[in-house]
């Protein structure tokens, strides 16, 4: 049973006013019908339908953090999506659940999709796109498998869509690494935390020996080993562009600062979100056991910073290497592998067409993920369905509104025509959110390189050789 209530305002002109959004571009703003419900699984729903409507409804999925229902990913870009006549919808996910919701999202995106249409929408929209931030991103990628005669098309930001079995992957790899070069013989627990205070400790921990390890030319060496695993971007948000290649000792000096500073840092909001996944798949998904880290590091873009950092300091990377494969031996849970294989993982196979926007320097869900994705999507049949595009930008979800709405009407035009034309090159898109008058436009070409330590569909690390995969 599905229950809704209703409120009708005309007060967004503040929040328009705010956009700073020239008259040419939106001169009246709507008047909005707001809708509430909640779903037969507790999960609560909103709706917004501005008059008029323009027949499209965005199906909003937000990312990791709080149970609350959301159907944008900011005021500024909902204003700006209401200001252009676009309903908005989205829930919760099941209140009962994990923050790490991908047991119910789906299932409780489609269910407001179905109450919006039942009771809130003045009729029956011509476009339903799905669109999804970080968390949310992988959600609305999984829509885009499963939507077929329910939804017309994706728009993903910054999402999670290499799966969250990559995820785990290529963060223990680096913890384990920081743990075993910076702090040799002790005890520092990396996985089944019982509780988020036992994870922030342990990244605590890490902070404590990274400061430490950044002091000396030996540590940086191996902090850039271990960054190397996680795919930490040299970039951080106090340069303007990032270090070049050929600098290495300034690239891990930024990729320091991204990962390991900051009130809340990044290695914080790694470790305690883990206990969420653990929690959503009923035991550890995370393993090291069987992998050759040489390898994963052969086929990284991150070798030629590493190994000159490490010729700099004297030391032997190979030593190090060998020393991280003979001592890995942390293993899964087979049951938690499979839960979030079946609840987290997209599979390619795209039902209805899909666009991807992501950040070059996102600390939390590296660019790279976009590259072994669309190998994904490519060997899955679907690579016409897909387009990738790229904003310069420092920061996980550091999209304007200007560039989230030129990716919502990209992928409305490839819905609208079934031809993507030029709408998602990097060109066309800086040149329509230019014009929106919504803030930077950023739009680049780029190619993100591989996910270092990315795990294949079936057993094994891509660019590795493992042994058989020793489960707990």
């Amino acid at each position: 049973m599905r229950f809704f209530t209703t409120t009708t305002s005309v007060a967004l002109l503040a929040v328009t006013a705010a956009l700073a959004v020239p008259a040419a571009a939106v001169s009246v703003a709507p008047s909005v019908r707001h809708a509430t419900g909640t779903l037969p699984d507790g999960a609560a729903w909103i709706a917004d339908v501005p008059a008029p409507w323009n027949g499209i409804l965005l199906l909003y999925s937000h990312g990791f953090g709080p149970l609350t229902a959301a159907d944008a990913p900011d005021p500024a870009t909902q204003a700006a999506l209401l200001a252009r006549g676009y309903a908005l919808a989205g829930s919760s996910y099941d209140p009962n659940g994990s923050e790490w919701a991908l047991d119910s999202a789906v299932r409780d995106q489609f269910g407001t999709l179905a109450a919006v249409e039942d009771g809130v929408l003045p009729g029956q929209p011509r476009q339903v796109l799905a669109f999804g931030t970080s968390m949310g991103g992988l959600v609305s990628a999984l829509e885009a498998q499963d939507g077929a005669g329910r939804i017309n098309g994706t728009l993903t930001t910054c999402g999670l869509v290499a799966g969250a079995i990559n995820l785990n992957e290529y963060q223990l790899d680096g913890e384990y690494a920081l743990a075993r070069l910076l702090l040799p013989g002790q005890q520092v627990q990396l996985v089944r935390f019982g509780s988020v205070n036992q994870a922030l400790a342990t990244a605590a921990t890490l902070q404590s020996a990274a400061a430490q390890a950044q002091q000396t030319a030996a540590g940086r060496a191996r902090l850039a080993l271990a960054m190397a695993f996680i795919n930490v971007p040299p970039w951080d948000a106090s340069q303007a562009v990032p270090p070049p290649p050929s600098d290495p000792a300034a690239q891990e000096a930024a990729q320091y600062q991204v990962e390991f500073t900051g009130s809340f840092s990044t290695i914080d909001f790694i470790e305690s979100g883990r206990p969420a996944i653990d929690q959503a798949d009923g035991g550890s998904a995370n393993w090291t056991a069987g992998t050759d880290f040489a390898t994963v590091l052969g086929r990284s873009s991150y070798l030629p910073e590493v190994a000159a950092l490490y010729r700099a300091a004297g030391l032997s990377l190979r030593a190090d290497l060998d020393t991280l494969t003979r001592d890995a031996n942390i293993t899964a849970d087979p049951a938690a592998v499979a839960s979030l294989k079946r609840t987290s993982v997209p599979d390619g196979r795209l039902a209805v067409p899909e666009l991807d926007l992501h950040t070059i320097s996102d600390q939390l869900v590296p660019v790279q993920q976009e590259n072994f994705y669309a190998s994904r999507v490519g060997a899955a049949g679907s690579g016409e369905m897909l387009r990738q595009a790229f904003v310069a930008s420092v920061g996980h979800c550091n999209f304007s509104p200007a560039e989230l709405v030129a990716g919502v009407q990209a992928i409305s035009h490839r819905v609208s025509t079934g031809r993507w034309d030029s709408v998602a090159d990097p060109a066309s898109l800086d040149q329509v959110a230019s014009g929106l008058g919504l803030g930077p436009a950023r739009f680049v070409p780029y190619r993100p390189a591989a996910l270092t330590g990315a795990v294949r569909p079936g057993p094994g690390k891509s660019g590795t050789v493992r042994r058989p995969r020793p489960l707990g």
